[in-house]
């Protein structure tokens, strides 16, 4: 699938590219081990290996969207990605620079992310998988309105061994009274 450019007021989110530019971004954000404490796999020991990571997610044969951040020089900050899991269900998942956290390009990039799935996409809901302990993305969520809706046991075998997995839900109502809007 191919995502389109979505903009906000800091950011523009463009379609991942496995080029070599995005390469070289992104091997700062996956070879970070904080980074990837939380992520489904290892940090990445070279820069083949998130070429070929990017391959993968920047492909057009894959069933999701994927959407490289950027502050408008476009230089990959880190992604936000959205999966359409069954009809009018999507899953939606990102990883960001250490550099970058704190400074609200997360919840921007996620909540323009967020209204493109219910606006344009017509989800009816919207959910996140996280680990217990990633109190941060934890955090985002809940600031966007994600309801927890329930801890799955030993869902996933990680870098890090085997972990539960937190499921949080968003429903388009429920988006729509926060942001005031209609879709």
């Amino acid at each position: 699938m191919d995502a389109p450019t979505l903009n906000t007021a800091r950011l523009v989110l463009r379609r991942l590219r496995a080029d070599e530019a995005d390469a070289i971004a992104l091997f700062a954000v996956l070879s970070d081990p904080e980074v990837m404490i939380w992520w489904s796999s290892g940090p990445h020991e070279s820069l083949a290996e998130t070429r070929e990571y990017l391959a993968r997610n920047a492909a057009d044969e894959q069933d999701w969207l994927c959407w490289a951040i950027t502050v408008g020089d476009d230089v990959a900050l880190g992604w936000v990605i959205l999966m359409d899991r069954r009809p009018g269900v999507g899953e939606i998942g990102y990883i960001l620079h250490r550099d970058q956290w704190g400074s609200g390009i997360a919840r921007e990039a996620v909540s323009r992310v967020i209204a493109y799935g219910f606006d344009d996409l017509g989800f009816r809901r919207i959910f996140a998988d996280t680990d217990p302990e990633n109190v941060g993305s934890i955090a985002l969520l809940e600031r966007l309105g994600f309801q927890y809706e329930g801890r799955l046991r030993d869902e996933w075998e990680t870098h890090i061994g085997v972990r539960d997995s937190l499921i949080y839900g968003l429903l388009r109502d429920e988006w729509n009274a926060r942001t005031g809007e209609r879709c």
